[in-house]
């Protein structure tokens, strides 16, 4: 499930969620927080989506040490990093790129102001760069070079629906490959650029299906090879053997995430996980003797290496963590991107001979002394009806005896996301002004299986809001909590959650902050694009059969029901969760007599998109506007 395109989303999806965070504030005049210094810690340099060039000699990455995401180049010999980009890149990509296979040059997206608009583009190793698409009324992103070096597909919604095309490298020419009115995926090509991987659903019956196809180049015939379910599963492709006679996928059929291969000849699959762990297949060693996987174990992730002849599985003698977009130099030496819950994001390089590594891209933390961060804790707690939600628990350090912290519920976007134990800065310093945050895995989550993820289909704001309530019930069970004093916030769909809670569940918070929420679905489908519109029904049926559900889980039908002071944050160019949705229940708050300013406060950014912190002075703006009203309203 996880490939290098899923990654990518991945890795800015992560990044998103800790831009949209919660903070709240102590009332013990007694109790005196050593803070960590706010500027310092949220202007250190992150690095984000590693990626490999063809000839395994050169990794480029996107840091923001400038201030703002551009792209680097590091010499795997030398060491040597080189700026690449110089503004060319949007502020806040959120979407992958891709190197060509000569190693001269990257195709990447660029949208305007975080619209998700995406633009191809190409740029060489010198830093010029030049548009390959216009299409500022479509969302394209760029999935593979050929391996003659003549083409790149792509996903685009230019027909409509996203569906896979091709074009020539130089933007010559544009062919469109699939048709379809389901969202298709994919864009792998094989080694002997015979077949194109594409993903879709035939399956009307059950939108919570993904099958693979093959694509074939010659005569444009596309055929399905694998569905693992008849009753509907997500099967996805992940990497081509070098020899082009099979390819990795993952399935969920079995109601775990497992590893496959699939045979293009004899096309038998042969299940390299063992059913007991959720794993996500992963890419071929050059040699296509050994494959990596990652496993999803307690809200960590760890690479595994397969040998692919006999199914032998070897684990990566690394701290607990989440190491993923592993990368192959060799059959015995990979990279891959590594964070702890102490430890802030760098790309590791694992010798798979010796089991030593080393930082090829190490952290920086400036004058903070790590011994300064808490260590954050992993507890399971009971909700409504006895389920064990996993939480991820952040505290002060040395919380003096008799002290009662303000709390927050912090719900992660998706709803199919979930929290890792990984370095988190904004809950770092949350924590260290003297704040308890807990941030749970609701129902909804992945991570789970497939049980506990699809338990919310259909139930969006049902028992996932039971779960969020509940974590507030379980904070208050301890004894440094103050139980009068709970928020409740998120981003995205815990955005969405937020504006519920605060209506629905009013009973339990005192403030709420939604940022890039949804509060309307009727109007907020009428603004998708074609395939969030797919997800949607997917997650929520559809607008006609199911409009009581739909009127029952917008917030703002229930406004009136507000007791908390909420702050209400959106990115006015936000294609996934649309203006209109923070407008809407901001105009409700008026018409109900609510006062802009004393019962809640509205705040809106020009040129930014969902959840799109590209600049590290926006981040900080934001998470201060997020500081202060809750120093205010808790």
């Amino acid at each position: 499930m996880i490939n290098h395109y899923d990654n990518n989303a991945f890795i800015l999806f992560y990044k998103a969620l800790i831009k949209a965070e919660k903070i709240t504030f102590f009332t013990m005049t007694k109790y005196k927080p050593k803070p960590l210094p706010f500027d310092e810690l949220l202007s250190l340099p992150s690095y984000s989506m590693p990626n490999l060039s063809e000839d395994k000699k050169k990794l480029a990455f996107y840091w923001d040490k400038t201030g703002r995401i551009e792209m680097y180049v590091m010499d795997l010999e030398t060491k040597e990093i080189k700026q690449i980009s110089h503004g060319e890149l949007p502020k806040a990509p959120r979407t992958g790129y891709t190197w060509d296979r000569k190693n001269e040059k990257m195709f990447f997206g660029k949208d305007a102001g975080g619209n998700e608009q995406n633009d191809i583009w190409t740029i060489d190793l010198n830093g010029k760069a030049k548009a390959l698409t216009e299409t500022p009324k479509f969302q394209e992103h760029v999935s593979e070079v050929s391996h003659d070096n003549e083409w790149i597909t792509f996903v685009s919604t230019r027909s409509g629906q996203m569906n896979v095309h091709k074009m020539k490298i130089d933007g010559t020419e544009e062919v469109q490959l699939s048709a379809s009115d389901i969202p298709v995926t994919g864009g792998s090509w094989s080694p002997a650029d015979k077949w194109i991987t594409m993903g879709t659903n035939e399956m009307k019956t059950n939108l919570e299906n993904d099958d693979i196809y093959l694509y074939n180049i010659e005569t444009g015939d596309m055929k399905r090879v694998i569905r693992i379910s008849e009753e509907g599963s997500h099967d996805n492709f992940s990497d081509w053997s070098p020899d082009g006679k099979s390819f990795s996928f993952t399935s969920d059929a079995s109601g775990l995430e497992q590893v496959g291969i699939y045979n293009i000849e004899t096309e038998e699959i042969r299940w390299l996980s063992d059913g007991k762990n959720l794993e996500y297949a992963g890419k071929f060693c050059p040699e296509g003797t050994q494959l990596a996987a990652l496993v999803n174990y307690e809200s960590t992730i760890k690479p595994i290496i397969y040998n692919v002849e006999t199914g032998e599985k070897t684990e990566l003698k690394i701290p607990e963590g989440l190491a993923f977009s592993v990368q192959w130099i060799s059959c015995t030496k990979i990279l891959f991107f590594y964070s702890s819950d102490l430890d802030r994001p760098e790309v590791w390089l694992y010798d798979l001979s010796t089991d030593k590594y080393e930082v090829i891209l190490k952290a920086e933390y400036g004058s903070i002394d790590k011994s300064q961060f808490s260590e954050p804790e992993y507890i399971k707690y009971k909700s409504f009806d006895g389920t064990e939600i996993p939480a991820i628990v952040y505290k002060p350090k040395d919380i003096p005896e008799g002290v009662k912290l303000p709390v927050i519920v912090n719900i992660h976007g998706g709803p199919t996301g979930q929290y890792f134990r990984m370095f988190n800065a904004f809950m770092q310093y949350v924590s260290s002004e003297g704040f308890v945050v807990i941030l749970p895995n609701v129902r909804g989550s992945t991570g789970y299986g497939v049980e506990f993820r699809d338990a919310c289909i259909k139930d969006w704001g049902g028992k996932d809001l039971k779960d969020a309530v509940y974590a507030a019930e379980y904070l208050k069970t301890l004894p440094y909590v103050d139980s009068e004093r709970i928020g409740v916030g998120g981003g995205s769909y815990g955005g969405f959650m937020t504006f519920l809670a605060v209506t629905k569940e009013p009973e339990h918070w005192k403030a709420g902050f939604a940022w890039i929420g949804i509060s309307e679905l009727f109007s907020m489908f009428e603004e998708s694009m074609p395939h969030f519109k797919y997800f949607l029904k997917r997650q929520m049926g559809n607008p006609v059969d199911d409009k009581d559900l739909w009127y029952d889980r917008s917030a703002v039908n229930f406004a009136d029901k507000m007791t908390a002071k909420l702050l209400i944050m959106h990115g006015v160019n936000d294609p996934r969760c649309p203006i209109g949705q923070a407008r809407i229940f901001k105009d409700k708050l008026l018409e109900l007599g609510k006062e802009e300013g004393k019962d809640f406060e509205y705040i809106e950014y020009a040129e930014v998109g969902h959840g799109g912190f590209g600049d590290i002075e926006t981040r900080k703006k934001t998470i201060k506007a997020m500081t202060d009203f809750f120093k205010k309203s808790l």
